[in-house]
C-alpha cells in the first residue's frame, strides 16, 4: 500500500465514549471514558449518557490522537457509530464526526455498531496477529443482541439466527438485579459462578425451531424459582448466590452453544468467532474454546478490551469501508435499531 490510510474511529452508542486510531489496518490507540453515573440507577439513563458524552468526547478524541502520535491533518477519514444505540448518545458522536470532518475536509464513514463487534477480530497491533478467514461464523452476544452471523466478507453478513425476545446480556442483567447485584450484573455473575455449582438449580430451556434464540423463558423460570424459595427461606438468595449464578450462567451457555453447534453443522464453516459484551464472560469463552477444540474448528475469542463498546472496532470497520470507497453523506442521521 503506497498511501497511508489513517482512520479515526468514534464510538458513542451507549454509555462509553471511545476514540481510536488505525493506520493501514493496525491499531495505534484506543481511548475509552466510562460513565459511573448510571450505577445508582441500575441501568443506563439515556439523558445522562448523552450529557456525559458531550463532556467526554473532546478529551477522548484528543487522547486517542496523542497516543497514536497522529495529527488531525493526517487523517484519511473519520469513522463513527451511526447505530444502533441510544439516539441521544449517537447524536453526540455523529455530530462531532461531521463537524471535525468539515473542519479537516476529510470524508466520514458511518459504521453499524454490530458490524464493529463482528469485525473486532481484525483489530491488530502487529502484522503477524492472526485474523479470521472468510467465511466464518460469529456468535454475537451482548445486552441487546444475540445473533449467529455468517460473515462472508467485511461488507456481506447474513443473520442465520437471532433472539426473538430477550438477549443473553439482558438475561444476565435482569436476573442479577433480582439477586441484588450491582449494575451491570453480568461481570458479578461471572465472578460468583466460579465459586458455585452449575448443577445446583435447573432452569427452563427454550424449544425454538431453527437457529433463533429465546431467553425470556429462562429469565421467567429463574424469577419463579427465586420467588418460590423466598416464601419459606428469606435468606435463600444470600445463602445461594454462587450456586444461583453458576446455574444461570450454565443455562445461558447451554442455550447459546446448542444453536451455535447446529449452525456449524448446517453451514460446514470451520472458523468460529464470538463478539459483544457477553463474550467477555469466562464461561462463554471457555465453552466456545472447548467446543472448537473438540470439533477441530478454528476459534477466535477477542481480548476482553475489545468485547465491550470500543472505538477500535469502529475504526477497523471504517477502514474496510474506506478501502471500498463507501463514504457517508452529511445528511445521514443516527438510528436506534437495525439488523446486521
Amino acid at each position: 500500500m503506497n498511501k497511508e490510510v489513517i482512520i479515526l474511529g468514534i464510538e458513542s452508542s451507549c454509555d462509553d465514549t471511545s476514540a481510536a486510531v488505525v493506520r493501514n489496518g493496525l491499531l495505534l490507540s484506543n481511548a475509552i471514558a466510562g460513565q459511573k453515573v448510571h450505577e445508582e440507577y441500575g441501568g443506563v439513563v439515556p439523558e445522562l449518557a448523552s450529557r456525559a458524552h458531550q463532556q467526554n468526547i473532546v478529551p477522548v478524541v484528543a487522547a486517542a490522537l496523542s497516543r497514536a502520535g497522529i495529527s488531525p491533518a493526517q487523517l484519511s477519514a473519520i469513522a463513527f457509530t451511526r447505530g444502533p444505540g441510544l439516539l441521544g448518545s449517537l447524536l453526540v458522536g455523529t455530530s462531532f464526526a461531521k463537524g471535525m470532518s468539515l473542519g479537516l475536509r476529510c470524508p466520514i464513514v458511518d459504521v453499524n455498531h454490530l458490524h464493529g463487534h463482528v469485525l473486532s477480530h481484525f483489530i491488530r497491533r502487529e502484522e503477524t496477529d492472526a485474523v479470521p478467514e472468510f467465511p466464518y461464523l460469529c456468535l454475537l452476544v451482548s445486552g441487546g443482541n444475540s445473533q449467529i452471523i455468517l460473515v462472508k466478507s467485511p461488507a456481506e453478513m447474513e443473520i442465520l439466527g437471532q433472539t426473538i425476545d430477550d438477549a443473553a446480556g439482558e438475561a444476565f442483567d435482569k436476573c442479577a438485579k433480582v439477586m441484588g447485584l450491582p449494575y451491570p450484573g453480568g461481570p458479578h455473575i461471572d465472578r460468583l459462578a466460579s465459586e458455585g455449582n452449575p448443577a445446583a438449580f435447573r432452569f427452563a430451556r427454550p424449544h425454538i425451531d431453527g437457529l433463533d434464540y429465546s431467553f425470556s423463558g429462562l429469565k421467567t423460570s429463574f424469577l419463579y424459582t427465586v420467588r418460590d424459595h423466598l416464601k419459606t427461606n428469606p435468606e435463600f438468595i444470600s445463602r445461594n448466590l454462587p450456586d444461583l449464578a453458576a446455574s444461570l450462567q450454565q443455562a445461558i451457555i447451554d442455550i447459546l452453544m446448542d444453536k451455535l453447534a447446529k449452525a456449524v453443522k448446517q453451514t460446514g464453516v470451520r472458523t468460529v468467532a464470538i463478539g459483544g459484551g457477553v463474550s467477555a464472560n469466562s464461561g462463554v469463552r471457555n465453552a466456545v474454546a472447548e467446543f472448537c477444540a473438540r470439533k477441530g474448528l478454528r476459534a477466535f475469542i477477542p481480548p476482553r478490551e475489545f468485547t465491550t463498546d470500543n472505538a477500535a472496532m469502529v475504526a477497523m470497520a471504517g477502514y474496510f469501508k474506506y478501502l471500498d470507497g463507501d463514504f457517508c453523506s452529511y445528511d445521514s442521521v443516527p438510528y436506534a435499531r437495525v439488523s446486521i
